[in-house]
């Protein structure tokens, strides 16, 4: 065989003089698309695009591709590619521009920007950089921030109960594997209401979730203590509780109190996900649609609170309403103010945790660990999926056991009525994580993708006119980003305005969500 050819030097030479020129050629055929292919890292333009989704991406797949250019004399493999050739002075990134931005900076950005679609991706960027800071900036308000944290684990090592003041003598929320107190506790010259959580069995899972990182979903723990519990403190159930209480005073066989694990955590619930469920009722019959949005918040909490355990190969250990807990907020928004305590969302809690190395959590009945064995080829150890499909059930009012959920091979799930434009999307997420087959059933992720399609979109009339294409859900996350910075501009000039839980949870929606996974999506909640 013949030798090859050697490699073209001066080729590359002239490549590299004149990295734009295709780039530019490019961009004019459609420079909206190559601004915005560009921001969400989406392949470059195709014809099958505009008949659907391309057969490359695999379901629920999010690409990272995008179009590359050709590397300058000046730059290696491990160096960014900048945006022109000419620019040899740095300029601000987009996620530090800001309206104080100094012109001479900007002029700098500008000069190197050779058409209005690098304005369009520079905007585009702008508008993600500020609803990443937004969303991070509520979050601190409604966790608090992590250095405070930190100081508050170190003002707590090695105190007990004698360092803290008792608020209430009777829990104020009883869960499946705990009683919690309302306790007072003084730091920097202010007096904080903690929560003492007594755990009704030896915790094991106290060193997995020390361990855990801060989320709005996960119930944080900043100290924890071994001690006798106080006489004041009532343990409904418990005999001589009630005559103790009557007393007043101390007894005499105060040392016969039971020595208990203590774990103090800065979020104080007040109710369990199934008191909440048994009491609202009422509020779903004559508000259905009001419940059922606050249904689809309550579950989109759980899913990503299992998403963030997941990553760090952590599993809820037994996840049903008496286990999840209910936390106010601590600055309603300002259009919540007035209103019943009822029609609020509350932040959701996860506080019971195992580590996946443990092949499966206890079950408590046979029938359980019948249905449990029965579910080896599922990717959840602890069938996640399955648990939040019948919480969807029970939020919902509608009866179900595990029984239930025993003969859904038969696909004769009970049928969950149509009261709201809700109802029926989580039918059919219920249906898709209940499937009889694990391969076609939904993960958590996909799940938590689409309760946020249910609660902001997309909702099917946007496809009514215009056929569904990658294009357009780009648009319509685009113009909804867009929109959505500006209504929370309006509503800041607003007396008393405040941003919540519920814009918090919006925010990460639109921060993270990509056309590709919206096509997705929609393919499986519209079908």
């Amino acid at each position: 065989d013949p030798l090859p050819p050697p490699l073209p030097k001066k080729q590359l030479q002239r490549a590299e003089s004149l990295p734009e020129q295709g780039l530019s050629q490019h961009c004019r055929g459609d420079p909206t698309r190559w601004a915005g292919s560009i921001l969400y890292s989406t392949p470059p333009p195709h014809p099958q695009h505009e008949e659907g989704v391309p057969s490359s991406i695999p379901p629920w797949d999010r690409p990272s591709w995008g179009p590359k250019k050709p590397l300058t004399k000046s730059q290696s493999l491990g160096e960014p590619v900048a945006w022109s050739s000419r620019q040899k002075v740095p300029s601000p990134s987009q996620a530090e521009l800001t309206f104080g931005t100094a012109d001479g900076e900007l002029g700098q950005l500008l000069q190197s920007l050779e058409s209005p679609a690098g304005v369009y991706g520079v905007v585009l960027g702008c508008q993600a950089a500020a609803l990443a800071r937004l969303s991070a900036r509520i979050q601190e308000k409604l966790v608090g921030s992590e250095e405070r944290q930190q100081l508050l684990e170190a003002e707590m090592a090695g105190k007990n109960w004698a360092a803290l003041s008792i608020l209430d003598r009777e829990p104020c929320c009883e869960s499946g594997d705990a009683w919690y107190f309302r306790v007072g506790f003084t730091f920097e010259q202010t007096q904080l209401a903690f929560a003492a959580k007594v755990p009704k069995l030896s915790c094991t899972s106290l060193g997995v979730q020390s361990s855990l990182k801060a989320h709005c979903s996960i119930q944080c723990l900043i100290g924890r203590f071994t001690d006798h519990l106080p006489w004041e403190l009532v343990l409904p159930g418990s005999p001589g509780e009630q005559s103790w209480s009557a007393s007043g005073e101390e007894p005499a066989r105060l040392a016969t109190r039971p020595v208990l694990q203590v774990l103090i955590s800065p979020e104080v619930p007040y109710q369990t996900l199934a008191g909440f469920v048994k009491g609202s009722h009422n509020l779903h019959r004559t508000s259905p649609g009001h419940y059922e949005r606050l249904a689809c918040l309550l579950l989109l909490q759980v899913c990503m609170g299992l998403e963030h355990l997941r990553v760090q190969k952590v599993w809820q250990g037994d996840l049903c309403p008496k286990n999840l807990l209910l936390v106010r907020c601590p600055c309603p928004p300002q259009n919540q103010q007035g209103k019943e305590a009822s029609l609020s969302l509350p932040r959701l809690l996860i506080s019971h945790f195992f580590k996946v190395k443990d092949k499966k959590r206890p079950c408590s009945t046979s029938q359980e660990q019948d249905w449990t064995e029965g579910l080896a080829a599922s990717p959840s150890p602890v069938a996640d999926e399955l648990n939040v499909g019948m919480l969807i059930y029970q939020i919902l009012h509608v009866n179900i056991s595990l029984e239930n959920a025993l003969g859904f091979r038969s696909n004769r799930l009970p049928e969950i009525p149509s009261l709201s434009i809700y109802s029926t999307g989580l039918k059919r997420l219920a249906m898709l994580l209940l499937h009889r087959d694990p391969c076609k059933r939904v993960s958590i992720e996909q799940a938590k993708s689409i309760l946020q399609v249910l609660l902001w979109g997309p909702r099917q009339e946007l496809f009514a006119r215009s056929k569904k294409t990658l294009t357009l859900l780009q648009s319509w996350v685009e113009v909804k980003r867009t929109l959505l910075l500006l209504k929370f501009a309006e509503n800041s000039a607003g007396a008393g305005a405040s941003l919540g839980l519920e814009e918090w949870l919006c925010c990460q929606y639109f921060k993270d969500v990509t056309e590709h996974t919206l096509y997705q999506v929609t393919q499986a909640l519209y079908a």
